[in-house]
């Protein structure tokens, strides 16, 4: 079995895992626990998001997030924000981030209830998008490309519908998600292998959830498939609010932990990732999702 011998990890835990949490996350509190994730040595982070505060409370401050990582980190670490739309997009642009992440569903009925767009909107507006980030790299990132909440399994020509199309338009990358962590090692290799041989050469990013408990599982089966990016959260924090019985995102910890266990290199100081989850813990009220975590007995204090 040949593995990448270099892992890079995308932290995503302030954007993805703070935007369940529906008690509100005072900024100070937001600032810090960037800090201490950066400081574990991630080479890219997802800061925030700039959607709508009706939409999502927990993001209202993103400006503030996102102003204070980039006076900090800029040059040093990689800024990523989510952007739901042209506005977002321009705000993120002005604020000078490195990459920004759009989100289209390869299920109709999600993307109507996570973007309230048909899918040939949310494609029309991504183009509007590209024809104005400048020099800021986008990352496509197709949700429910495994399975739906409403519809069941995702048909891979549902996801191929939506790569096309970024790939026509120009995006910089691409981002396959198991929106609600229902997928399992074969499906993994099914989905990967129809991706891999439909467009050659196009390298993919992964995003895990971990609904059922095999989010480490289909992250060996990617890397066993020479994916070597993963989108991860500390605490295990997160799950879309959009998408019923959707658990939190893999556990960056546990991650790292496999991953480390198995020689590979992450870049990541896996003693200063576990203080920035000790920090979660103490500050988030919302359960971890995490084995590192709890086998380090780093609790939930609330």
């Amino acid at each position: 079995m040949r593995l990448p011998k270099q892992v890079e990890i995308i932290e995503v835990g302030p954007r993805d895992g703070f935007q369940n949490v529906r008690e509100f996350i005072e900024t100070p509190q937001k600032i810090a626990i960037v800090d201490a994730l950066a400081e574990a040595g991630f080479g890219t982070m997802e800061v925030t998001s700039f959607v709508h505060p009706k939409a999502i409370p927990q993001m209202a401050d993103a400006e503030a997030v996102l102003t204070h990582a980039r006076r900090k980190y800029a040059g040093r670490m990689k800024l990523a924000v989510l952007v739901p739309n042209l506005f977002g997009a321009r705000k993120a642009v002005s604020l000078a981030v490195d990459e920004m992440s759009y989100v289209v569903s390869a299920s109709e009925r999600h993307n109507l209830e996570n973007t309230r767009q048909t899918v040939d909107q949310s494609l029309q507006a991504l183009k509007e998008v590209l024809a104005e980030k400048g020099q800021v790299k986008l990352r496509l990132s197709v949700a429910t490309a495994f399975a739906c909440p409403f519809l069941g399994k995702t048909p891979l020509e549902s996801v191929a519908r939506i790569i096309d199309a970024g790939l026509e338009m120009g995006v910089d990358d691409i981002m396959i998600a198991d929106t609600i962590g229902t997928a399992n090692p074969l499906h993994v290799e099914e989905l990967l292998t129809y991706l891999q041989q439909r467009y050659p050469g196009q390298a993919f990013v992964m995003h895990v959830h971990d609904t059922r408990g095999m989010g480490l599982a289909n992250c060996l089966k990617a890397l066993e498939m020479g994916i070597h990016r993963f989108e991860s959260s500390a605490g295990g924090l997160g799950g879309c609010p959009f998408a019923p019985g959707a658990a939190g995102n893999i556990a960056t910890e546990d991650l790292v932990n496999m991953l480390h266990e198995m020689k590979l290199s992450t870049g990541i100081d896996a003693d200063k990732l576990l203080e920035a989850v000790r920090l979660i813990a103490d500050t988030v009220r919302f359960p971890l999702e995490s084995h590192t975590a709890k086998t380090r007995q780093i609790q939930h204090n609330h």
